[in-house]
């Protein structure tokens, strides 16, 4: 990512959406994939401003999800959610006071909760080092690796209130400078001082690995249905082990993992097939045999049938 320069205008950009994957894709410059957790109908709003050196927003999401995100590099990306209950960074449960922090580049995993909100603020590391530099502020160098953040509670509410105005000002154009210059000091508030989070259990690097191997082998294997022997045998680990695994990082069962990640798999064919392809092909492909259950099934999960999602994408 480069500088822009000093003829970059602002714009401001409110998206919405009703499928999880499409919303994913909505953020600038992000490569994103969002998989619903929750069952229902999806709906997702976007408020993003872009300014010469940041890109700032809120994001709202009705459904649980499971996000694999990375954003774009040479950048520091912090997200300070509304609430910090049911969600997680990396397998990472988030603590009140806490806030989320991850440099570009770098892939990471969010497991958000229904009814999610979040702002987020993303700066180019060139812009965020020049400014220390000037304020004479020590940047904290853990942020690279520690992807939870402890902040004092009238930092978050002052840097959140600042992002709420920006949104909605209506004299973007005329003061991002000074919103910039604004946000940037509150930046080097959050970054300046370690404030560790809370350490890991000593069990949280096996159960992140476990997972970590069950995705890896579902990637592989995308032709059909994964048993729990199978993930048990792969890991090493009993069915207790790889349950409490599943639920320590994702908050989810291994099984609910299984279900959950075919039907999205399913769900992003649909919207992208070629109108000779039909549902049960699809269906089928995905190892989906009984298609009386999986459109049961799909539609408890995204509030409509397989066929809505087909005809919706030919239209």
């Amino acid at each position: 990512m480069t500088t822009l320069d000093s003829s970059f205008a602002p714009t401001r950009c409110i998206q919405e959406a009703f499928d999880a994957d499409e919303h994913a894709q909505n953020l600038t410059r992000w490569q994103q994939e969002y998989d619903q957790l929750s069952p229902g109908s999806f709906y997702g709003r976007l408020d993003e401003v872009a300014l010469e050196t940041m890109q700032v927003f809120k994001e709202h999401t009705g459904q649980a999800l499971r996000q694999d995100c990375r954003v774009w590099p040479e950048s520091l990306w912090i997200g300070i959610p509304t609430t910090h209950q049911g969600s997680r960074i990396n397998g990472q449960a988030l603590s009140a006071g806490e806030v989320m922090c991850r440099p570009g580049g770098r892939d990471f995993e969010l497991v958000t909760p229904e009814g999610f909100d979040i702002y987020g603020l993303v700066i180019q590391l060139p812009a965020l080092t020049a400014a220390a530099k000037r304020q004479g502020v020590s940047l904290d160098t853990h942020w690279h690796a520690m992807p939870r953040r402890q902040a004092a509670g009238d930092t978050l509410r002052a840097v959140s209130f600042l992002i709420e105005r920006l949104l909605t000002s209506q004299t973007l154009a005329i003061a991002s400078h000074i919103h910039q210059d604004i946000l940037l000091m509150a930046l080097l508030e959050l970054l300046q001082v370690e404030q560790p989070s809370a350490e890991l259990p000593p069990s949280y690097a096996h159960r992140k690995e476990v997972v970590d191997r069950v995705k890896r082998y579902v990637d592989e294997h995308l032709e059909g249905p994964v048993t729990m022997e199978e993930l048990c045998q792969l890991t090493h680990v009993s069915r207790r082990t790889l349950q409490y695994s599943f639920t320590t990082i994702l908050g989810i069962s291994p099984l609910q993992f299984l279900r959950l990640t075919r039907l999205n798999r399913v769900r992003r064919a649909l919207r992208a097939a070629s109108p000779q392809q039909s549902v049960t092909e699809i269906a089928t492909y995905w190892g989906f045999w009984h298609l009386g259950q999986f459109a049961h099934d799909y539609k408890q999960q995204f509030g409509e049938s397989p066929s809505q999602t087909l005809s919706a994408k030919t239209l």
